[in-house]
């Protein structure tokens, strides 16, 4: 796991370096400036082009105008806009300000321009590379005008983008911004925060970089935080054990309550995917008048029907009694339909199942959201909602979610004692003791029907191995969007389908062996 750390520890932090280590604020700032210039000709080499930077009158303009003085001693054109007025840059920012100013009355490779109108923004259209230095992690809300009309701008250059600690109109605290810098390369100074990796900043930073400012890395790790990033070594330590004695019963049951009349192929995706990823038995429990549909395209799933036309109602609750108690996980959902004796059913399993651990998906949202959550004892539930369908659980529209994303889905698995897998780009879990962990892996080409199903059949999967509800979802999530990641380079983004990720997962789990 990397810890991610919020404005709040990232300040805590610079307090430590001046206060407690008695390092200069100007040496902190050359040590970042400078391993910024580094950082930027490794990762975009560039012979001796033009450099341009957008500066602010704080702590992050300070560091451009520092790393705009690197670029000119290396014998580059350098371009420096600067927002404010000259005499409301202070501290250690005018320490770096009045000394560039000194060497472009010398040198005629730096230009300093203060910033008067938009038009100004066309003076970098030739820049190789633009930098931006204008707000730091401090920055909160909105962005007003005249940044955000200065942003915009900037984002219609074709260069090469580069932001300094985090893309200017990024609330770190919040992952969201309007408008925010969209960068190329975000380099993340002192270590990484959180508001990088999901949301907005996971949509406009780019490639994340670390860099020190002169502060020892030992120190983040005395720092207490409950957000982290899942990383590689994560999805492999948490794979459910495989013992040498196990045997099918021992390895996992999952019954799959899913598929109707109207979509019988999501329930499908799901059980295969259980039995892929290493369920020992799984079953699927559909309407009677669908298994000339299902069956077909099973794998050893064991067929459970139930004599009814269309849906699952309450009577096929009774008569799935039996397979419902023998089974370790119950993956409810996955296509089964909004019928009003459906909402009636779903709610009486959890009434009556509390204590069975079970995965809630797609219309099985729907229908305990209408059914009543407050009426449900959820604490052995997994939910896996995509925004929509969060929107939902918490009666909150979904553009106000994405405001701040981390408070609604830690509040609702509080509120609920249940744990929250959040679907998107990236995916993000939710545990009832407050720790949230974002998911690193993962593309575009998910966005397909039938992804969702896939990571319900491997969530089950692994919870039925393992008995660790924590651990399978981090190891399940981050293994259902790497087989789509290996997928990605081999067939593009456009030409994969949700049942290739499931048939792709024994790979990724051997590719992963392979890299950790």
């Amino acid at each position: 796991m990397i810890p991610l750390f919020d404005k709040r520890l990232i300040r805590a932090a610079d307090n430590f370096a001046v206060n407690q280590l008695s390092i200069p604020g100007i040496i902190l700032m050359e040590n970042a400036a400078l391993n910024c210039y580094y950082t930027i000709i490794k990762e975009h080499p560039i012979n001796y082009g033009i450099i341009g930077l957008v500066c602010g009158k704080g702590n992050n303009g300070g560091d451009g105008f520092a790393i705009a003085r690197h670029f000119v001693n290396n014998g580059y054109v350098v371009k420096v806009i600067i927002i404010p007025p000259e005499k409301e840059i202070i501290g250690d920012a005018l320490i770096n300000y009045t000394i560039i100013n000194q060497i472009s009355k010398t040198n005629e490779n730096l230009k300093i321009k203060f910033y008067k109108e938009i038009k100004n923004i066309k003076y970098l259209n030739e820049c190789d590379i633009i930098i931006d230095a204008i707000l730091g992690t401090g920055f909160s809300d909105e962005l007003k005008r005249p940044l955000s009309d200065i942003v915009n701008s900037l984002n219609q250059i074709k260069s090469y983008k580069v932001s300094i600690d985090v893309p200017t109109g990024l609330d770190l605290d919040k992952g969201y911004g309007t408008p925010i810098f969209k960068a190329d390369l975000t380099i993340t100074l002192g270590d990484y925060k959180t508001g990088l990796f999901y949301g907005k900043g996971a949509i406009n930073c780019g490639k994340i970089v670390k860099e020190n400012i002169g502060l020892y890395n030992s120190y983040f790790d005395s720092l207490s935080t409950e957000t982290y990033l899942v990383e590689p070594k994560d999805g492999l330590k948490y794979l459910p054990e495989r013992k040498f004695d196990a045997n099918k019963y021992s390895s996992g049951k999952v019954l799959v309550i899913g598929s109707s009349k109207k979509y019988p192929g999501a329930g499908i995706l799901c059980a295969n995917s259980s039995l892929i990823s290493g369920s020992g038995a799984t079953s699927i429990a559909i309407p009677s008048n669908i298994l000339g549909l299902v069956f077909p395209k099973l794998l050893e799933a064991t067929i459970k029907t139930y004599n009814n036309d269309d849906y699952f109602n309450e009577i096929a609750l009774l008569e799935l009694s039996n397979d419902i108690e023998k089974a370790d996980v119950i993956a409810l959902g996955c296509g089964l339909d909004r019928n009003e004796e459906t909402i009636q059913a779903c709610g009486l399993l959890l009434k009556k199942y509390y204590h069975k651990t079970i995965i809630i998906d797609a219309d099985a949202i729907f229908c305990l959201v209408k059914y009543g959550l407050d009426n449900l004892n959820l604490e052995n539930c997994v939910f896996t909602p995509h925004l929509g369908e969060f929107s939902l659980l918490t009666n909150v529209n979904a553009s106000e979610l994405q405001k701040n994303l981390l408070y609604f889905g830690s509040e609702f698995t509080k509120r609920t004692k249940s744990f929250l897998v959040l679907k998107g780009a990236p995916t993000v879990v939710f545990l009832p003791n407050g720790k949230v962990f974002i998911n690193s892996s993962g593309n575009n080409g998910m966005a397909k029907f039938g992804m969702g199903d896939v990571l319900t059949g491997v969530i089950s999967s692994f919870i039925a191995q393992s008995n660790n509800i924590e651990n399978s979802i981090l190891s399940a999530v981050y293994l259902h969007s790497l087989s789509a990641d290996l997928l990605a380079e081999e067939k593009t983004e456009y030409g994969f389908t949700a049942k290739e990720v499931a048939e792709n997962l024994p790979k990724s789990i051997k590719f992963l062996r392979g890299m950790v």
